[in-house]
């Protein structure tokens, strides 16, 4: 009889916790959307590049565009957040997962990616990752952010080598800038 009691007892409380950690949660690339800001200041505060990125307002597709940095013109989301390379990817394939992914967010998107000032329509693509979230790529690059920027602008991954490759900004041709 006290198994049975506890049972019942213990039944709703487990399913009201089930529920209560479940609701109301989003993954990131599912996050609201938000317009492009006609100029942005590489000063100007931002979320942290961890939570990217945000929709184009009512497209789906994450929003890729040029902005001007310290590097001359450089592809960025729709807020001014710098998005790199990563020389050990593929145009067909993400390479940095785990602990890279961490460290450089993949720049998702929940619908087809949507061309920014500066942007070529036909370089912006996506690739499926490990995890079943889509990766915009521009003229066959996958785009990271990198947890080291923290705000519109910011190029501090720039060069860097880190996970068995190098980390580059991207100019508007998609090529990687090379600084050295």
């Amino acid at each position: 009889m006290r198994r049975l009691v506890w049972a019942t007892m213990a039944l709703p409380a487990i399913a009201l916790g089930v529920a209560a950690c479940s609701s109301g949660s989003s993954t990131p690339s599912s996050s609201p959307a938000s317009s492009a800001p006609a100029a942005v200041s590489p000063g100007a505060p931002s979320s942290p590049p961890s939570s990217p990125p945000a929709a184009a307002a009512g497209s789906g597709g994450t929003v890729v565009a040029v902005h001007t940095s310290n590097l001359g013109m450089i592809l960025t989301d729709n807020q001014g957040r710098t998005v790199y390379l990563f020389e050990k990817d593929s145009p067909t394939m993400s390479n940095c997962a785990g602990t890279c992914a961490s460290a450089w967010p993949p720049l998702t998107t929940s619908g087809a990616p949507q061309p920014g000032t500066g942007v070529t329509a036909s370089e912006l693509g996506t690739v499926t990752r490990a995890d079943h979230s889509v990766e915009v790529t521009y003229h066959g690059h996958p785009l990271y952010y990198f947890s080291g920027d923290h705000n519109p602008g910011d190029t501090n991954g720039q060069g860097s080598q880190a996970f068995g490759a190098g980390w580059y900004v991207l100019n508007p041709a998609g090529n990687k800038i090379d600084n050295d």
